[in-house]
């Protein structure tokens, strides 16, 4: 499970989020593992059934003029129950005016107290805006991803079978290179993976013979791009005569990433086998799938409409009216 401290919120995150510590700063060392957050109204009143304390506790103006209404000592005990729970930290959002007792609770217990300058609910929106790509379930592989006419295309196979020569190919051709030998997949909200590259490896690539070279130095700054959606799955595989590959692409065929199905195409390699116009290819063949346009399911609709045709021609031609 990845964790952030609140430390690191606050130093990354915290001008972005408008966020500012006010007490607490003995616990910045909690962590969080969410995007989410919590409203803890019903909780300020006692019903504790329900309570997501695992997260971060946003007070608002309901929350803030509600508590402001309870005299101070039974305030204080309405805080002491968010507070008996182990919570993260608490943050108040808007410019409401900060309760004392707030401040009190956080440095007894050491959790941090922040305030953002946002309304709670673009607050919120920001929090995932932000925090989503963080906690994403990830995954590295190895292999070359490229954005090739707006198509995501990770190239896979062993090492050595010429991923990064392909992507060098079709940079030239005026394609953008997004991450080279090592890629980071993200799954982000319904299904999409997207990949990036190391920083460390950002805008380069390893060609064998050469050594490492700068794309955006060498192509341009068009040559490059910090992430992209996968898309497609490319592996390159070594030439069998024994192996039978793909020959009518009837049959869909997918690969399994992050829990996500992605379209796979294998591609035999071979001497003089032009790889990038086929990495094109795929990629404008994926764009009219997604149309609604699928080329080999069309063919095989002509093909069986034309062997009806010949069959019924067939039948008539061989019947008794015909032949006498």
């Amino acid at each position: 499970m990845i964790e952030l401290s609140l430390s690191a919120l606050l130093k990354v995150y915290g001008r972005r989020l408008g966020m500012r510590l006010l007490a607490g700063e003995n616990g910045m060392d909690r962590t969080i593992n969410s995007s989410d957050a919590n409203r803890p109204g019903l909780t300020l009143t006692g019903f504790v059934e329900v309570v997501t304390f695992d997260l971060t506790q946003i007070l608002g103006n309901h929350e803030i003029e509600y508590l402001r209404t309870l005299t101070p000592e039974r305030r204080l005990q309405a805080l002491e129950i968010i507070y008996q729970f182990d919570i993260p930290c608490v943050v108040i959002t808007g410019r409401g005016r900060l309760l004392p007792e707030l401040r009190v609770l956080a440095n007894k217990h050491n959790v941090p107290l922040l305030r953002s300058e946002f309304d709670t609910t673009k607050f919120i929106h920001l929090l995932h805006f932000y925090l989503d790509d963080v906690f994403a379930p990830r995954a590295t592989v190895h292999g070359t991803l490229m954005d090739v006419h707006g198509v995501g295309l990770l190239f896979a196979g062993r090492s050595a079978i010429g991923k990064s020569e392909v992507g060098l190919d079709l940079v030239e051709r005026g394609h953008r290179l997004v991450a080279d030998d090592t890629v980071i997949i993200t799954r982000q909200a319904q299904g999409i993976l997207v990949g990036r590259s190391p920083q460390v490896l950002q805008d380069h690539m390893e060609i064998r013979g050469i050594g490492f070279i700068d794309v955006k130095r060498m192509f341009g700054i068009g040559g490059t791009r910090r992430q992209k959606r996968v898309e497609v799955v490319v592996t390159l595989v070594d030439w069998d005569k024994e192996q039978n590959y793909e020959r009518t692409g009837l049959d869909d065929v997918v690969e399994t990433m992050l829990g996500v199905e992605v379209p796979l195409v294998r591609i035999p390699i071979f001497a003089g086998k032009n790889i990038t116009v086929i990495a094109e290819t795929i990629a404008f063949n994926h764009l009219l799938r997604v149309d609604g346009y699928h080329a080999a399911q069309e063919f095989n609709k002509r093909l069986i409409k034309k062997m009806l045709k010949n069959s019924t021609k067939s039948a008539e031609s061989s019947s008794p009216e015909r032949t006498s």
